[in-house]
């Protein structure tokens, strides 16, 4: 099995790498967002970084590490008093694997309908909003090696009576190893079907991504954790992320990323938190995201592993 999914990378990158930017030429770009405080504090070089029930966006293959069940909730607050919102929870079930469920949501708050006789409003309102629901599994194919799928069903509602469907899936292998904590992973992202409305259609921002991250420092107390991430999407230029984290007793941490060759995204930062609360391994994360002109994002983010 990993044999065909590396020989089909090895065949369909190539093919993604070879195509022109083409901005604006694919649909549902909110699945392009990050939903990680602490992955998009890495300026998102985090594909091979990423543990817990977060796999189900970044890479379903380390879904496999999961002990016990691990559940996180994710809010990013967005430009111009837009939600994005994620929840996730996976459970493993030892041999058998583990199963994953996910969802994100990125919607508005409450509108008015405006028409030019009535620019103050019909009396109607309306919420727009876009949503993808997931169902992930990963298992161990060696004891290094572990592999992941995710399929996705998306939805987009603009106002009643346009709205949108469409089903995607991800696949993805990670490769761990016990040399200072070293991880290399790859994913397809978003291979999908079209997006129609009305009598028009798009594809998916599908996307190809691998990274790799390796503990620069690895000490008892403290360790540096750098990692590095390239992302060729169907509709744009490639991509590279690059980030680090510094980890204090896995108690406290602090962030910063980077991502090159971005229209808008430039710098991140954040900071973290690890405490067993009640019995429970809980992390509290929050991460700063610069946009340009466009501002800035905030996310917060609780998660808990149950064992």
């Amino acid at each position: 099995m990993i044999k065909k999914f590396i020989i089909a990378v090895l065949i369909f990158s190539p093919v993604l790498f070879a195509q022109f930017q083409r901005p604006g030429s694919t649909d549902a770009q909110f699945l392009k967002i990050g939903i990680s405080p602490r992955g998009t504090a890495m300026g998102d070089a985090y594909i091979s970084v990423v543990d817990g029930a977060e796999g189900t966006f970044y890479n379903s293959a380390a879904l496999a590490w999961i002990k016990g069940t691990d559940i996180v909730f994710t809010h990013n607050f967005w430009f111009a008093g837009i939600n994005h919102d994620f929840a996730a929870a996976g459970h493993s079930f030892g041999d058998l694997g583990t199963f994953a469920a996910a969802v994100t949501a990125l919607y508005t708050d409450l509108m008015k309908v405006r028409t030019p006789l009535q620019p103050d409003g019909t009396g109607e309102t309306f919420y727009a909003g876009n949503y993808k629901f997931g169902i992930s599994y990963s298992r161990f194919f060696t004891e290094q090696v572990t592999v992941g799928l995710t399929l996705n069903y998306i939805n987009m509602t603009l106002y009643k009576g346009f709205s949108a469907d469409a089903f995607s899936v991800d696949i993805a292998t990670m490769y761990t190893s016990e040399f200072r904590g070293f991880k290399f992973a790859m994913q397809i992202s978003n291979f999908g079907s079209q997006v129609s409305y009305v009598n028009e259609s798009y594809p998916l921002p599908t996307a190809f991504t691998f990274g790799a991250s390796i503990n620069a420092v690895d000490g008892e107390d403290q360790k540096v954790l750098v990692s590095f991430a390239a992302t060729k999407p169907n509709d744009g230029q490639p991509l590279t992320q690059v980030g680090g984290e510094w980890n204090f007793r896995n108690t406290f941490f602090t962030r910063g990323g980077y991502k090159i060759n971005y229209d808008v995204a430039t710098y991140s930062f954040g900071a973290g938190v690890r405490l067993d609360v009640g019995g429970l391994d809980t992390r509290v994360d929050y991460s700063y995201s610069k946009f340009g002109l466009l501002g800035v994002a905030h996310r917060v983010g609780i998660g808990v592993n149950i064992q």
